[in-house]
């Protein structure tokens, strides 16, 4: 008996020995299938995003016009760029839109997602109300809010109809009040995205947290605003990277709602790309403007990647 035991330990260990030796070949097998299935995408994003760009930044030194070439002419895109009271006008457009948006969308969506944490009845339902207008189209968006503001047809027409004659709003066709219009239109559409990663975040709270505030009486919205708000660093900057990308590409529920107009009191930077490319046929005027776009952008990608860093710096320290 002993010796049968002893041959079954040996022949387990020998399994196990085995098993030992198969998983470096298995994990290899999994990394080269994983970089296999992950190549295509990989030369997408190159091909796409990184080779694309680069060639809009050369592009934007040249002259070109209806066909990109490789006439270069230095700064001279740039310095008429910023020479053209459009595109000024544009970046003071985009930089107040970006403003409201962003405090607007960060400050409602934490709200909702407070009040979404409350455990009340029917969460589901109300999550997916919340995060409809997220799921339609700009472009659907646009449209519906410019019926809504359509002094004939919408909000101004429905509350005069009910007797206050002398009642007006309709935002879109004043130039002082349309980019106003259009922050409300963008700010419903994209508000509940915010609230869902800014749920994830309380959720992600620690229970003790509550018990520890509510043992030291302090009230819940006190809590929520100085004691679980600066712990959810990692939604916050999520969503806010979010709407900051939003901004800077701002388009489709532009031209849904006001074409840009009245006059230029709507134009977005996007929209001074499009034109220049496709209607004034100057690839290089267009080029150079997106090109600018894209600043912001790196900025925040470098910021992301700076706190990042410092964070795993301190983390290392610790």
């Amino acid at each position: 008996m002993t010796q049968v035991a002893q041959g079954g330990e040996g022949a387990a260990a020998g399994f196990a020995s085995a098993a030992t030796r198969r998983k470096p070949r298995l994990r290899k097998r999994l990394n080269v299938q994983s970089v296999l299935g992950t190549t295509p995408m990989i030369a997408t994003a190159v091909g796409v995003f990184i080779i694309c760009i680069i060639f809009s930044i050369i592009w934007s030194f040249t002259n070109s016009k209806l066909f990109p070439n490789f006439n270069f002419i230095g700064w001279a895109q740039y310095q008429r760029l910023w020479s053209t009271d459009r595109w000024i006008i544009s970046v003071q457009n985009v930089a107040v839109f970006g403003v409201l948006s962003i405090v607007g969308g960060m400050v409602f969506g934490y709200l909702l997602a407070v009040f979404m944490d409350q455990r009340i009845k029917q969460e589901d339902l109300f999550r997916s109300i919340f995060l409809y207008p997220f799921a339609m189209s700009l472009v659907v968006t646009g449209l519906v809010w410019q019926w809504m503001f359509d002094p004939n047809l919408g909000i101004q027409s429905a509350v005069r109809q009910m007797g206050w004659t002398s009642f007006e709003f309709a935002p879109l066709v004043k130039q002082e009040t349309a980019l106003y219009g259009v922050v409300l239109g963008g700010l419903w559409n994209g508000v509940g995205v915010t609230m869902a990663i800014m749920l994830a975040g309380l959720r992600g709270v620690d229970s003790e947290i509550w018990k520890a505030a509510k043992v030291d009486g302090i009230p819940t919205w006190k809590t929520y605003l100085f004691v679980v708000l600066p712990m959810m660093r990692g939604a916050i900057a999520t969503a806010f990277i979010l709407q900051c990308t939003g901004v800077v590409r701002v388009f489709d529920i532009v031209i849904a709602m006001t074409q840009g107009g009245p006059g230029v009191s709507t134009q977005m930077p996007a929209i001074y790309v499009i034109q220049h490319i496709t209607d004034r046929v100057n690839v290089g005027q267009g080029m150079a403007a997106a090109t600018m776009m894209l600043l912001p952008v790196m900025v925040l990608i470098g910021l992301q990647y700076l706190v990042r860093w410092n964070a795993n710096r301190r983390a290392g320290r610790a």
